[in-house]
């Protein structure tokens, strides 16, 4: 079928449209256009089928006013290099992940749900309550798809805590905002575009060989498995708290952390040196929680030796005089439950001469250390 030919003709059936351009389609329909002077339709035929053969058909029923506003924003999006049809996409996308979204207290709550269904340790879960709870507080009532980065930077920002405090409140915001964007509730995750604190770390605080001597000598007996196991193994405060007697083998000399029992979720093997084992033997039970009341003791050592604990130290003290003493900083990382030596550099190295390196590993029992065990079994026993 030839397709018609627009031109203008005269119409008698008005007294003020006189001449109509006839011969349109628009969609596959016929429609014409009435002029008061063939001039004027002229005019209107000639600019819309050079319109028409740049915009196609649909251009002939633009309104006007929608023709300034495209013109309009098109100047406004040009300095970002952005087109119409790109800026609609967006904003399209942005309407169906509005409708699709919810609010961070309903966020929360479902995020916590899920975690405790993929088996998060209570300790995490723990974690991650008591600070996303603090964040709805604030920001419960915000749909997820519409917080914005500056929003949470200036939440992070009021909290007024330390920097690192800081960045862990933006690590639990980062993960349950990629949560967010998993479950279809926001389009990006506004987390990654907000400012990270600078951490200046100072040298981690260590005891020295005759301070951990002191230490040990002023310890109550059922508490030395406890300051022994992290000076001489590095296990972590929580972890010694959660080890069980039947998994720790004095005969192949290992200390077996369970995967559950973990900060990382990762099972290890650790080494009890020579001295280490002299200390744990007197202990040694087949089964039974290895330390209890553990900061209540450690209270009342810090009172009897007059000392002030270092933050984190037996663990800092085992990985700064393990590299010192052995020279592999992998080994002192596996040994500590990192997968690389990144984080001993970064976290818990502190410089030891090999001089103290070797005094800190001959720290031993006194003579009489085993038969004053037995000796209070047999009475207590009595």
């Amino acid at each position: 079928m030839r397709k018609p030919i627009p031109k203008i003709v005269r119409y008698h059936g008005s007294d003020t449209s006189k001449f109509v351009v006839e011969g349109l389609r628009v969609n596959g329909k016929r429609t014409r256009k009435f002029f008061p002077t063939r001039r004027a339709a002229a005019t209107w035929l000639r600019k819309t089928s050079a319109r028409m053969l740049k915009e196609g058909e649909g251009s002939i029923h633009m309104p006007e006013q929608l023709r300034v506003e495209a013109v309009s924003c098109a100047e406004r999006l040009k300095p970002y290099g952005q087109s119409l049809t790109a800026a609609t996409e967006h904003f399209l996308a942005h309407l169906a992940a509005v409708q699709r979204s919810c609010t961070v207290s309903v966020l929360v709550a479902e995020f916590l749900v899920s975690k405790r269904q993929d088996g998060a340790s209570p300790r995490y879960l723990k974690d991650l309550t008591d600070r996303l709870r603090r964040f709805a507080d604030d920001c419960g009532t915000r749909l997820a798809a519409e917080v914005m980065p500056s929003e949470i930077d200036d939440w992070l920002r009021s909290l007024e805590v330390a920097a690192q405090t800081r960045n862990n409140f933006r690590t639990v915001l980062r993960t349950i905002f990629e949560y967010a964007v998993l479950r279809g509730y926001a389009r990006e995750n506004p987390t990654t575009k907000t400012a990270k604190a600078k951490v200046v770390r100072g040298a981690p605080a260590i005891f020295t060989p005759e301070q951990m001597r002191t230490v040990l000598e002023n310890t109550p007996r059922e508490y030395i498995p406890y300051v022994a196991i992290g000076a001489f193994a590095g296990l972590r405060t929580a972890e010694i708290e959660r080890l069980d007697w039947s998994e720790i083998d004095l005969v192949q000399k290992l200390v077996h952390v369970k995967a559950e029992k973990a900060k990382s979720a990762q099972r290890r093997l650790v080494s009890i040196s020579d001295y280490l084992a002299a200390w744990l033997a007197p202990h040694a039970k087949k089964s039974g929680q290895v330390a209890i009341l553990v900061r209540t003791q450690r209270k009342k050592i810090c009172k009897a030796v007059k000392m002030q604990w270092p933050a984190n130290g037996l663990r800092h003290s085992f990985a700064s005089y393990h590299l010192a003493q052995h020279k592999n900083a992998a080994a002192t990382a596996a040994e500590l439950g990192h997968t690389s030596p990144v984080m001993l550099y970064k976290h818990y190295r502190e410089l030891v001469k090999p001089e103290a390196a070797a005094r800190w590993w001959q720290i031993s029992p006194p003579a009489d250390y085993g038969n004053v065990i037995a000796f209070q079994k047999e009475v207590a026993n009595a």
